[in-house]
């Protein structure tokens, strides 16, 4: 009789919890085996303080594009449709959204507590009435992040050269920055 799998970890949550545990040896990281909203657990080395985090993956679609100056200048480009409801009523202490690039063979973590997420795609977009929030996240060879949708091409552009200002859409403070995972098992 063929096993059938009763718990499946998906690729995204598979890559947050794989860098932790290599890059923090110190931190524990734990599989809920109920769907609460909390993909992982975060514990320190004595599992007394705890941080969850929900976790958000998306395809490379960088690789997809057709323009020459945007695969130039960015290392990854995802696409995220978010359900509002689950971004206000979150659990979660913190958000990472996993983007690996196809092309470089190298991820990068969006870091952000979900009421944050919620308010700056607001600020951005506009959108507090919309059920579905749909964001676009890109990064840069440069290390910059960027919230793109809506973008035309030609700001799309200034983006993957490092020439782009906007501080609403300036994602960058939550690239990488696992210190918000660290402080808060302070």
């Amino acid at each position: 009789m063929p096993v059938k799998p009763i718990f499946t970890i998906h690729a995204g949550e598979y890559l947050v919890g794989s860098y932790i545990e290599s890059k923090f040896k110190n931190l524990n990281v734990w599989l809920p085996t109920k769907d609460t909203g909390i993909d992982l657990l975060v514990t320190d080395s004595k599992n007394k303080k705890v941080v969850s985090i929900q976790v958000k993956f998306s395809k490379d679609f960088l690789v997809e594009n057709k323009s020459d100056a945007l695969r130039r200048g960015l290392k990854a480009a995802g696409w995220w449709s978010l359900k509002r409801e689950k971004i206000l009523k979150s659990n979660a202490d913190l958000w990472v959204f996993v983007l690996y690039s196809f092309d470089q063979k190298k991820i990068d973590f969006i870091i952000i507590p979900p009421h944050e997420l919620l308010k700056r795609l607001d600020v951005v977009h506009k959108q507090e009435k919309v059920k579905v929030v749909q964001t676009y996240f890109y990064v840069t060879k440069k290390n910059k992040c960027w919230e793109t949708r809506g973008l035309g091409i030609a700001d799309q552009v200034l983006v993957a050269e490092g020439m782009y200002s906007n501080k609403r859409r300036d994602f960058t403070k939550y690239l990488n920055n696992w210190n918000l995972v660290i402080t808060s098992l302070r």
